[in-house]
């Protein structure tokens, strides 16, 4: 089955992927706290505003992951002491979903919020998941790995991770069924201690 995009949100652990039929040649670059989703060398130019962005985002209160360039205001009002659910869903309202030949979701979570946080319930991190479609929008507190894609699947539900550590985050969801795979993101933690990885094929 092709879902397109999606990411995997849980309290400690999440990643992205990038699958794609049009635009393969991407790569996760990562850069610091960031992990950038960019065309490859030899890869043919596009004029398509939506090929590259940072797909992660980590921040003193949380990591981001998500489809596009929504993620980077999600990052900024987490540091500006936003509500992680707030902070989620303002932007996804904002931006709303990709004006593309197909009103490509936004995709978006929040891993690893710190239990002070007042959206989420969790006794330790939590995490919250999100997407804005052409009819809904939706955010809500995950307390298991949750995925949300933005094709097929584009609400959120339970997804089997087994993996802990966001290497194994990483190369599990790139290895996992869901059809054309191009590249993907790990993180793993909480806030103020998170890891991030980055896979990119063999």
């Amino acid at each position: 089955m092709y879902v397109g995009r999606f990411v995997v949100v849980g309290p400690t652990v999440g990643a992205y992927r990038v699958s794609s039929r049009s635009f393969p040649n991407r790569q996760a670059t990562e850069r610091g706290d960031t992990v950038t989703v960019e065309p490859t060398p030899d890869a043919p130019e596009t004029d398509n505003p939506y090929i590259s962005y940072n797909g992660v985002r980590v921040t003193e209160r949380g990591a981001v992951v998500g489809n596009g360039s929504h993620v980077d205001p999600i990052a900024e009002k987490l540091e500006l002491g936003y509500p992680a659910r707030d902070a989620l869903a303002e932007p996804l309202l904002a931006l709303d979903f990709e004006k593309d030949d197909y009103d490509t979701p936004r995709i978006a979570g929040v891993v690893g919020i710190d239990e002070s946080d007042p959206t989420t319930t969790a006794d330790g991190p939590g995490a919250v998941i999100g997407t804005v479609r052409r009819d809904a929008l939706l955010v809500e507190e995950v307390t298991e790995p949750t995925l949300v894609a933005t094709y097929e699947e584009d609400s959120p539900t339970a997804f089997d991770l087994g993996a802990s550590d966001a290497e194994g985050a990483a190369r599990e969801v790139y290895d996992h069924e869901f059809e054309h795979a191009v590249c993907a993101a790990g993180v793993s933690g909480s806030a103020g201690d998170f890891d991030i990885s980055v896979y990119n094929g063999e």
